[in-house]
């Protein structure tokens, strides 16, 4: 009867300090980020699983995120060997009168893909940008119909490029969700360049 007492009585006293414990657990639980923006996604793309969002499928210009698509084509065409990473490829005069973000390249130079790469990446180049979707695509404008192609097969049901560099344009769209569809189908795909 001893032993009995003091089993209830330790299950008497665990009691409220287990539930003080899950009570300090739960207030611990972050709660989603306050972010002064109309539309956002935040996925944690190992778990599959969205953490917070707000508005993740209104419509939004996607800037220079646009890049990320033509990062996508660029990477599948160096896998496929269509270009190397030590090719050089022409700067077009087209490339070289891009307004915005540039790397500096015109018309004399021949620029190897993996500086063209790093130029669109690290410095949102938008020259850098037009002279690898000419190199992969022939032209901007066929590149930009392989970007909607691309698109369409990885599920971004709601995205329309017009470029390939995330100027304005009219239609020139894409949501929150599609963006994080695209971001994680590059480092699922492309794990070798993130």
């Amino acid at each position: 009867t001893r032993k009995r007492m003091t089993t209830r009585w330790m299950q008497a006293l665990l009691a409220p300090l287990f539930a003080l414990f899950c009570l300090a657990a739960a207030a611990q639980v972050p709660q989603p980020p306050r972010i002064p923006a109309r539309s956002y996604m935040l996925f944690d793309a190992s778990a599959n699983q969205v953490l917070a969002a707000r508005d993740p499928d209104i419509p939004v210009e996607p800037a220079s995120l646009t890049k990320l698509m033509s990062a996508y084509l660029v990477f599948d065409a160096l896998r496929a060997k269509k270009i190397t990473m030590e090719q050089k490829l022409p700067v077009s005069e087209r490339a070289w009168k891009m307004p915005g973000s540039r790397m500096f390249i015109d018309p004399s130079m021949q620029v190897p893909v993996e500086d063209l790469i790093k130029g669109m990446i690290v410095q949102s180049g938008n020259d850098a940008t037009v002279a690898l979707a000419e190199g992969v695509g022939g032209t901007v404008e066929h590149f930009v119909e392989l970007m909607n192609q691309q698109a369409k097969a990885l599920g971004m049901n709601n995205t329309s490029y017009k470029n390939a560099e995330g100027l304005p344009a009219p239609g020139h769209t894409t949501t929150a969700r599609d963006l994080s569809i695209l971001a994680t189908r590059l480092m699922q795909d492309f794990p070798e360049y993130v």
